[in-house]
């Protein structure tokens, strides 16, 4: 069937670009291209939910334009902003024509005087973009609306200039951590994905990918090492990309093994709260045995 042929393409698209990714994120990616609907990505921080973004835009060559939410965020700061500098100089240099007010307004509130921002740049792209609205939990329920809005009619209204429509569509992924409750209104107008974090196969993977040439052994017992510390009840509990740089970390050090030393050396580069540093270094021992490394020094 011709679906389960784009369907094998779009898998093989994210696999070129070193996404090692399942069937369900496959068939989400394919069908917020296909029916050109947002794509709603929610799990836990660090498992690869704005790298979807990323690896799509780069497999279609199309641009990547992010916003990244946060609390206060409104929809001037995701639009535009006039260039309030060169409207001034422009002024400056007109204060000898014969202009009129009125005239020098239309001249200073025209489109070469506007700064676009992710959501105006992104419907006035001359090519179909990829839109991530980053953590869109992390911004408030008025932008959300104002969102609302934007995903639906896809056209965005500028007091001075007027209504502009998007030129082409862009795909939008969406990305959460559910810091906060989004609203059904936003939740109705995408597909959702949930990715959680990787069992040890997938882990184990995605490190040999992003990590060319790390040795086996060590690719193995960093994986299996993570999942066990995911199962402590740590207050930021370290996602793949954590993953990935401790093994980049590693093998740049030229190791072959873990020991114990070299996790209390490195943790840093997992961990991220002094609590869970403590956590994790009183079960160190139990974990190394776990992960099948001799607690050992040296």
């Amino acid at each position: 069937m011709m679906e389960n042929a784009e369907l094998d393409k779009i898998r093989k698209l994210l696999l070129e670009q070193d996404y090692i990714t399942e069937d369900t994120i496959a068939m989400a990616v394919f069908l917020a291209l296909k029916l050109e609907k947002p794509l709603l990505v929610e799990g836990p921080a660090g498992v690869g939910k704005t790298e979807i973004a990323k690896v799509i835009a780069k497999a279609l060559d199309s641009e990547l334009i992010r916003l990244q939410c946060y609390e206060g965020l409104d929809s001037t700061h995701a639009l535009y902003e006039w260039n309030y500098q060169r409207q001034l100089l422009y002024l400056k240099m007109q204060e000898n024509e014969s202009k009129s007010i009125k005239d020098k307004e239309k001249d200073i509130f025209s489109a070469r005087f506007l700064l676009e921002r992710p959501v105006l740049k992104a419907i006035t792209s001359k090519k179909k973009s990829v839109l991530l609205i980053d953590e869109i939990d992390r911004a408030d329920e008025e932008f959300e609306s104002f969102l609302l809005e934007v995903l639906s009619d896809w056209q965005v209204t500028i007091p001075e200039i007027g209504t502009i429509s998007a030129v082409h569509r862009p795909y939008v992924i969406l990305t959460g951590n559910r810091t906060r409750e989004l609203s059904e209104a936003l939740r109705r107008r995408c597909l959702y994905l949930w990715i959680d974090y990787p069992d040890f196969e997938k882990e184990l993977a995605i490190v040999n990918a992003k990590v060319p040439g790390i040795d086996a052994k060590l690719g193995k017992q960093i994986c299996l090492f993570m999942q066990e510390l995911r199962k402590l009840k740590l207050e930021k509990t370290p996602g793949i990309s954590e993953t990935i740089d401790w093994a980049k970390t590693l093998s740049i050090l030229h190791l072959s093994h873990l020991d114990k030393e070299v996790v209390e050396r490195t943790l840093g580069v997992v961990l991220k709260d002094w609590q869970d540093m403590r956590k994790t270094t009183d079960a160190l021992s139990e974990l190394l045995d776990k992960t099948g490394v001799v607690s050992r020094i040296g």
